[in-house]
């Protein structure tokens, strides 16, 4: 098991402190605070730091402390910043060669009611892996005088995994439930510069046994579902109670040999291990078969780590 953080070159994104049960952040120009339970420690800055860095707070509303309206809320603006602003990701160079990469993503930020402001930064790992992944799939496929590699992105929010996977050459597919981050997905890929990402507005896990039962398969495929969440027509999403049924669906529709998966889980109580044990599980991987599983983290600029999500990748 590994931890895993975005490389440090990344300048666009700052965890600037983080402890008594919230977290500050610079993205791009802007600076805010906002909840983030998993921060238990103390702040090395003062509240009146806080404030006098942040251009707004995030207020949780109501809903706070219930299960699947945890993060709703509202920001408090504290200096000014405009509603909508980019933020740029470029790719780790070549390690061996040290060329320039071609994951080079412009994703749209937005402040919303549910905290979050369209990007996971602690995700940009997981970006590098889906690229270099399906960098490898293409030049099989090509030697091989195959099409490029299909991949699908389950879960797919705003896109920057399937943007990684489409700068890498994929033939994408995002799935979304929800119409209007799909549209916010859609608009990063055009300011990133790409085009030809298949759209799909349904829920995941009907989507996945459908692709099942016709014998479609990917050679990638990307999870990265919520606690909880609806589909379009009011389907029922509970992790706990869906997730290995998921992903045994996952696990016909992904192509036995060269290809890839990476799930990834934010739910608190979930563990590397047991995601990894669920994937051995659902795929009926013997025991000698190797995944990577780790947990994605960020470290505030004074040294402390904040773990965020557990991933688990397998790789044919």
């Amino acid at each position: 098991m590994t931890i895993e953080y975005p490389a440090p070159y990344w300048k666009d994104y700052e965890l600037l402190d983080s402890g008594r049960g919230e977290k500050l952040e610079r993205f791009g120009p802007y600076v805010m605070a906002r909840p983030e339970p998993k921060a238990l420690w103390d702040k090395n800055l003062s509240d009146a730091e806080w404030k006098k860095m942040s251009h707004t707070v995030f207020k949780p509303g109501a809903g706070f402390g219930k299960a699947g309206k945890e993060d709703s809320g509202t920001w408090e603006r504290l200096r000014k910043m405009n509603d909508q602003w980019t933020l740029s990701y470029k790719g780790e160079p070549d390690p061996e060669t040290h060329a320039a990469s071609d994951l080079n993503l412009t994703l749209r930020l937005g402040l919303t009611s549910f905290k979050h402001v369209g990007v996971f930064p602690e995700q940009a790992p997981n970006w590098e892996y889906i690229f270099r992944e399906t960098g490898r799939l293409v030049r099989i496929n090509k030697a091989n005088g195959l099409p490029a590699p299909k991949v699908l992105n389950l879960f797919a929010y705003t896109g920057a995994a399937s943007l990684a996977a489409r700068a890498a050459g994929a033939d994408v597919t995002h799935l979304d439930s929800v119409r209007q981050v799909v549209t916010w997905a859609r608009d990063n890929m055009e300011r990133s510069g790409m085009d030809g990402i298949r759209w799909v507005v349904e829920d995941a896990l009907k989507f996945a046994r459908r692709e099942a039962k016709r014998g479609n398969q990917y050679q990638g495929i990307i999870l990265d579902p919520p606690a909880y969440g609806h589909g379009p027509d009011g389907e029922k999403w509970k992790l706990d109670e869906l997730l290995f049924d998921l992903l045994k669906n996952v696990s016909a529709i992904l192509k036995p040999v060269d290809s890839f998966m990476v799930l990834n889980l934010y739910s608190n109580g979930y563990s590397a291990m047991l995601g990894e044990t669920l994937v051995r599980q659902a795929f009926s991987l013997p025991p000698e078969k190797q995944m990577q599983s780790g947990e994605l983290a960020l470290k505030d600029s004074f040294g402390k780590v904040l773990p965020l999500s557990i991933f688990v990748r397998l790789k044919r």
